[in-house]
């Protein structure tokens, strides 16, 4: 076995003894969108009162809609906001939708980011803003809507038809507001089915699109014209912008850096970008969070066989070689298929991350915590540095995590059990 793969065997816990039984009386609930057929959450924040923001992608007798869930400290649907606690509904009237983000704005409002579907196999990244009671904010974009399209139909992707539960498609999203209120996004433009490119899009507060962002509003990200795919973007402490994702065919996993004006970090890793793979094995990053010091942490999986990813590089974009030799570590869950989906930093520097093994009834919640050095850190679960956690009848992915101000883990994501059912659950760490 190489030493920079483990594959550990006891992995599967009680979850009852980690959930808090004092959310929603068990430590889990399912969160309820009117007239839903099924519903998958994709993503939590929390609001300055601690209440829990979740978007989703929501089923409905007329198609996907994109979902909006307001739920009280407890655990509990908060009734004053939208329809009995929850809003969906269509970015453009007569196309299908789905929320993959959701941030809370410094001023309250609700900034939702997801897929427009503009037919059944094209998609364009799309923004609504609510206000705290769920109404529309009308000064955003269209009346509260803005879906982005860039010139050369270039923010135009593609859409996932079918795909197994839990696995990470073809459909990315991700949103980070700046401090002065402008709106960072992805989106994934295929030129042909073998043929496709990253774009990381600025968009000013009121939706529209910041032409002071590399001249254009817009930046392709691409280097040597190989293939790339983002899954996820981050702005760093110091304005600077990571995007992450994987590039060229076989997958490698990707991290590239920019200057606050659009302009590519050429200082960053190898002339603005660093690529790696796990093993001579493809590899792919989801996530990315920023240590105290500047370090990164990134968080993903491999590919073939698709094992939970972990890697950590240095600010300047080079692997830190007291982590693991500067390798990317895997870790193996019962030798189920595995990835991590989200990460999040605790106010002690250490790092939680949320993800699920894949396949059938065997897929379940799995959840880690790690050091700032990058290692699993062995005080948590039981010294094993991570469990696995079964929250009911049929199988469970997790897509998303927010820390709350107590320390409580609060993990989104869904359960299958006939229909796929949003579900959010809190667990004492």
């Amino acid at each position: 076995m190489s030493p920079q793969t483990a594959f550990a065997l006891p992995a599967t816990v009680n979850g009852a003894e980690r959930l808090d039984a004092s959310f929603a009386g068990t430590g889990k609930t399912q969160v309820y969108f009117s007239g839903s057929l099924s519903s998958m959450a994709n993503d939590i924040a929390i609001d300055p009162v601690g209440r829990l923001m979740v978007a989703a992608k929501v089923g409905t007798p007329g198609g996907h809609r994109f979902g909006l869930a307001r739920l009280l400290a407890d655990g509990s649907a908060d009734l004053a906001f939208g329809k009995q606690g929850s809003i969906s509904g269509q970015f453009a009237h007569g196309f299908e939708a789905m929320a993959g983000k959701v941030r809370v704005l410094a001023d309250g409002h609700i900034l939702v980011a997801g897929l427009h579907y503009e037919n059944a196999h094209r998609t364009l990244p799309a923004l609504a803003m609510f206000d705290q009671q769920g109404c529309l904010v009308q000064g955003f974009g269209d009346n509260g809507y803005c879906v982005v399209r860039l010139p050369g139909d270039l923010s135009r992707g593609a859409r996932d038809t079918w795909l197994p539960r839990g696995m990470p498609g073809t459909e990315a999203c991700d949103v980070c507001v700046q401090d002065d209120g402008r709106i960072l996004l992805l989106a994934n433009h295929h030129f042909d089915p073998a043929d496709h490119a990253g774009m990381l899009i600025r968009l000013n507060a009121d939706g529209s699109l910041d032409d002071s962002f590399n001249g254009r509003g817009f930046v392709m990200v691409r280097h040597l014209l190989m293939n790339t795919w983002l899954c996820s973007l981050m702005v760093q402490r110091d304005g600077r912008i990571l995007v992450s994702g994987t590039i060229n065919v076989p997958e490698e996993g990707l991290l590239a850096r920019y200057h606050p004006d659009g302009r590519l970090d050429d200082r960053f890793a190898v002339d603005g970008f660093m690529t790696f793979k796990a093993r001579e094995h493809s590899a792919r990053v989801c996530q990315i969070v920023q240590h105290e010091n500047g370090d990164l942490h990134c968080f993903g999986s491999s590919r073939d066989p698709m094992l939970c990813l972990s890697l950590k590089v240095h600010s300047n974009g080079r692997p830190d070689i007291h982590c693991n030799g500067g390798q990317p570590k895997l870790l193996g869950v019962s030798r189920s298929d595995c990835h991590w989906t989200a990460a999040g930093v605790q106010p002690d520097g250490r790092v939680l991350t949320v993800g699920a093994t894949v396949g059938g009834v065997e897929a379940d919640l799995v959840f880690a915590r790690y050091l700032p050095s990058g290692q699993l850190d062995r005080s948590f679960a039981k010294g094993i540095g991570w469990c696995r956690t079964h929250l009911s009848r049929g199988s469970h992915t997790a897509t998303s995590l927010a820390i709350q101000a107590n320390g409580c883990i609060v993990i989104g994501g869904y359960s299958l059990d006939g229909n796929c059912r949003a579900v959010v659950a809190r667990y004492r760490c």
